[in-house]
């Protein structure tokens, strides 16, 4: 029988449990229940997760007795856009949901963002519970509360600190995820080992998570370890004031990626790429040994990842500076020190852009 784990977050705004395991899906109910009470809960999907296991989550909600509602949206980072934000909280007024109703967020990292967002406004908050069906949204924005929804002039610029009453984690999703899909997630995987864990590093580095047919333990196993490094950062640092900007590592240059590629280079993907121009231009620019850069490309190549990008420079450059984690003139740049270590360094834009310069050749 596979092993369920369950990671505590405490952060001081809610603190709540993360369990992950393989086949929770029947479970979602009853986790509902103990963590959040009340007699509604209101689904959150889209138009790719919803008939997969939309009924599945909506029976356990029933026989935990809830009376439920589902809004599904269609599928994609266009989606996570303001109008799709209050058609979702069009249907829940519509539903009759109070603030009492449970949101339920069951797909990637899009719904995620998206319903708990809705339920962060919806009268002025109501529980929210993340089912995360996509490695990039189990190890990641399932994860600590962020909420947004993204602006024609960038990414998550309008959004909410909203930590969930819990997540339920379950694995076997995974089989239905496309492999190029799945691979992308890996992305922030890489990132959280060059973060905080030169052995998680080693582990997704020297064989494929995402290999058919899937290891669910071994994923289990994975994605647990990721939330243990978010959990830590997000309770020492819940809003983002200094240590965790440290999971923004890859993150500013990878946004940028992300939006000159029309959103066809995917999240994960382009974190990775992120990850790799910063640590190649904080090498020549003597912030990280070259040592270091080098383990850090290559293991991103190892997995499949993007390390370059068909982005000039300029591009990136100008969709830099509208990302939300630059203040004013300077840019809060996550260096990575070393496998395993990373540390924000405050910096001018103009050193910032020598950095992107180097690290894509420029």
């Amino acid at each position: 029988m596979s092993e369920t784990r369950t990671v505590h977050v405490s952060a001081p705004s809610r603190p709540y449990d993360v369990t992950v395991g393989v086949g929770l899906l029947p479970r979602v109910g009853a986790v509902c229940r103990d963590a959040c009470g009340g007699d509604t809960a209101f689904v959150v999907t889209d138009s790719n997760v919803g008939p997969l296991y939309g009924d599945a989550v909506e029976r356990s909600l029933a026989e935990a007795g809830y009376g439920t509602a589902r809004f599904t949206f269609p599928a994609g980072e266009a989606s996570k856009n303001p109008a799709t934000l209050f058609s979702c909280l069009g249907a829940m007024a519509d539903a009759g949901c109070t603030r009492d109703t449970t949101v339920v967020a069951l797909g990637g990292g899009v719904t995620g963002d998206l319903a708990g967002l809705a339920a962060a406004l919806y009268m002025r908050g109501c529980p929210v519970v993340q089912v995360p069906t996509s490695l990039l949204a189990m190890v990641d924005s399932s994860v600590g509360g962020k909420t947004a929804v993204d602006l024609p002039q960038g990414k998550n610029l309008v959004g909410a600190f909203w930590q969930p009453w819990a997540v339920v984690a379950d694995v076997a999703c995974l089989e239905t995820v496309p492999g190029d899909l799945l691979l992308d997630s890996v992305g922030e995987v890489v990132k959280h080992g060059v973060l905080a864990d030169p052995e998680l590093f080693g582990e997704v580095t020297s064989s494929p998570v995402t290999a058919r047919p899937l290891d669910l333990d071994r994923l289990a196993a994975v994605v647990a370890r990721n939330v243990e490094i978010k959990r830590d950062v997000v309770d020492a640092d819940e809003r983002e004031r200094g240590l965790r900007q440290t999971l923004n590592l890859g993150h500013t240059a990878g946004h940028a990626i992300e939006a000159a590629s029309g959103f066809s280079l995917g999240h994960g993907s382009s974190v990775a790429c992120g990850l790799a121009v910063v640590a190649r231009g904080c090498a020549a620019e003597g912030l990280t040994d070259p040592a270091v850069a080098d383990a850090i490309v290559a293991g991103i190549e190892a997995c499949g990842l993007p390390v370059t990008c068909d982005a000039s420079v300029d591009e990136v450059l100008a969709l830099s500076r509208s990302d939300k984690k630059r203040h004013g003139d300077t840019v809060n740049l996550v260096v990575p020190v070393a496998v395993g270590r990373a540390e924000v360094v405050p910096m001018p834009f103009e050193r910032y852009a020598a950095v992107v310069r180097r690290g894509m050749g420029g």
